[in-house]
């Protein structure tokens, strides 16, 4: 098994938490991962990506030309990464800042997510990137629920703690709007 994954959105929007999640779930599965976090100095607002390969091999390089997957949780990250995506890759977008005609690119799959508005109507813009979690783990299939919610209470902050459930039933949305888009 091999994968690879750029997450990318700006500073806030929680790329760097969901990314931490996979990383410590594929590797307490017992999987081999490269995690290289990139960000700006500013605590919000900033560029912010994570490049990751998961593999159950060795892993040759942590530099990624074609990733399989992108998350672009904003117009920027699209822009930048959409070009990359692997033929037959996948291009998980966050359509509530990216116009839906800009995830067009032949040849990938386009899974298009409002997770600004899934979130709010499960009560906070703070959980889009939980619904963009969900939807990866539905669509990539080499973790599953119940280990990323094996994971949380080791990666979220203690200060957090109380949002758990709240990002578990947004994971779980993700997840339900991924598997009723599926091809």
């Amino acid at each position: 098994m091999y994968y690879d994954v750029i997450m990318a959105g700006f500073g806030g929007q929680g790329i760097q938490i969901i990314s931490q999640i996979v990383a410590v779930a594929a590797i307490r599965k017992g999987l081999n991962v490269t995690y290289l976090p990139s960000y700006g100095v500013e605590k919000r607002g900033g560029r912010t990506n994570v490049t990751m390969v998961i593999s159950d091999g060795e892993i040759g390089s942590p530099v990624i030309n074609h990733p399989r997957c992108v998350i672009a949780m904003d117009r920027v990250a699209l822009e930048k990464y959409q070009p990359q995506v692997i033929e037959n890759g996948l291009m998980i977008a966050n359509t509530s800042l990216v116009p839906d005609d800009m995830c067009n690119r032949p040849g990938i799959t386009s899974l298009k997510l409002r997770c600004n508005e899934e979130a709010l109507a499960l009560g906070s813009a703070r959980l889009s990137n939980m619904i963009a979690l969900g939807a990866f783990i539905e669509r990539t299939g080499f973790l599953n629920y119940d280990e990323i919610e094996a994971v949380l209470p080791d990666v979220v902050p203690e200060r957090l703690k109380k949002t758990i459930p709240s990002n578990l039933e947004a994971v779980r949305r993700g997840i339900e709007i991924a598997s009723n888009g599926k091809k």
